[in-house]
């Protein structure tokens, strides 16, 4: 099945009984990582460079300056 790429609509060819949600799928066209955030119909998601990972930050460390 081909999906189009959000970025730059170039079809990308997945095999929906090949892949599973959460996989990631690489644009030849412009280089965009794609998430498969569906396979029922097939849905690719942008992932973003920044946030992406679920762990969160260390917690600042708040020294008031005086």
């Amino acid at each position: 099945m081909a999906v189009v790429c959000p970025e730059c609509d170039n079809p990308i060819s997945v095999d929906a009984d090949e892949v599973e949600e959460g996989e990631t799928v690489l644009c030849d066209e412009c280089g965009l990582e794609l998430e498969v955030v569906s396979v029922d119909p097939i849905e690719l998601a942008p992932i973003e460079a920044e946030g992406y990972d679920d762990e969160e930050a260390a917690p600042i460390d708040d020294e008031d300056e005086d």
